[in-house]
């Protein structure tokens, strides 16, 4: 088999060698040296813009660019201002508040902005033409990606399910992203039920190829080699990996969580909405299976997530690992096949290694 047969259309047009596109994910994990080590190891990083200031993207943008001249991507949350009445925001820190005294702090308040303003986080990835932006928990216009495009940046939406696909399609979109249901972290669901819409990556895959004939990113339980050949024998022509990276030396979150990661089995990872506000996949907990008690109380997104955020963040500093958010998908055990704090550069070289090799043996068989 040629080198030139191996290599997708997408990896083309973004000079990758490995099919591999690092996840964007928000939370801590994905830093710039990250992003700039994957794409110069020959994949794609991508810069977790969601959680960012529109300033703080513009100096996280930099410092890639600093670290590489390569084609990256950043993602953002598609979200409507935040403006939740007081009730709700009460009923929720009264649940939240005895977790917050565990670990010695004050009893939450109400707070003056809950998410950064996505409109302007948009234009910021527009002034500085970022190669590739990605988009996750809602739609974008028509009118939005056509202004994308001519500011020149590539568009890629994520779709859970077949609808979700042909409607990013029909907006305009370049490519899609399959979060199939064993991916880690918040799911991208937008259309219908969260619960219709936890379709494993090898059944998204194919269907969102076949309904939307654009490049299919797949994302969700690909840990290795072998889970990006099997993600391109199905038509995607990338692997979005999140999880394999999540305990690399370039990620920035805590150690305890890291531990978590590389100790879990394929059964320690649960759907919540009780930490964020929308269903997410990370391992069980103490402040998950304390916060689902009373499910009820638990604010929408992005309101529930802001309330959380310092008793995480607190939880982190203390590498405390009972009271972080723990996201991870379902593939996370392999992680144990690799070296402890594995660099990202590394971690694509050996990827690559694996897939070629698999590919390999595959055309062995004919």
């Amino acid at each position: 088999m040629s080198e030139g047969s191996l290599v997708s259309s997408f990896a083309q047009r973004f000079e990758m060698r490995v099919p591999v596109v690092q996840a964007p994910m928000a939370g801590g994990a994905t830093t710039p040296a990250m992003v700039a080590a994957v794409s110069n190891a020959g994949g794609l990083g991508f810069l977790a813009g969601a959680a960012l200031s529109p300033e703080k993207i513009a100096s996280e943008v930099a410092a890639i660019r600093a670290l590489t001249d390569r084609p990256f991507g950043a993602n953002l949350f598609v979200l409507e201002p935040a403006a939740p009445d007081d009730a709700t925001v009460r009923r929720a820190l009264a649940v939240i508040d005895p977790l917050r005294a565990d670990l010695g702090l004050p009893p939450g308040q109400p707070l003056e902005r809950y998410a950064p303003d996505f409109r302007a986080q948009l234009d910021m990835l527009i002034e500085l033409r970022v190669p590739v932006a990605s988009f996750t928990f809602g739609l974008l216009s028509a009118d939005d990606v056509t202004r994308l495009h001519a500011n020149d940046l590539y568009v890629i939406g994520t779709a859970t399910h077949v609808a979700e696909g042909v409607a990013w399609r029909d907006a305009g979109a370049d490519a899609i992203a399959a979060q199939g249901a064993e991916a880690g972290a918040h799911r991208g669901t937008f259309i219908g039920a969260f619960e219709d819409a936890l379709i494993g990556t090898m059944a998204l895959v194919p269907q969102l190829v076949d309904a939307t004939a654009l490049p299919v990113l797949a994302a969700g339980g690909i840990m290795d080699g072998r889970g990006i050949v099997a993600a391109l024998a199905l038509g995607a022509q990338a692997a979005m990996m999140g999880t394999a990276f999540l305990t690399c030396h370039e990620s920035a979150i805590p150690q305890a969580w890291k531990t978590r990661v590389r100790t879990m089995s394929d059964t320690s990872t649960s759907v919540t909405r009780a930490i964020t506000g929308r269903h997410a996949r990370g391992i069980r907990n103490p402040l998950m299976q304390r916060l689902s008690e009373t499910i009820e109380r638990i604010a929408p997104y992005p309101v529930q997530n802001a309330l959380t955020q310092e008793l995480r963040q607190s939880a982190g500093s203390a590498q405390n690992a009972d009271y972080l958010s723990l996201w991870s998908g379902q593939g996370a055990p392999l992680v144990r096949a690799r070296r402890e704090d594995l660099g990202a550069a590394e971690l694509v070289t050996q990827l690559e290694q694996e897939w070629r090799a698999a590919t390999a043996r595959i055309a062995a068989f004919k």
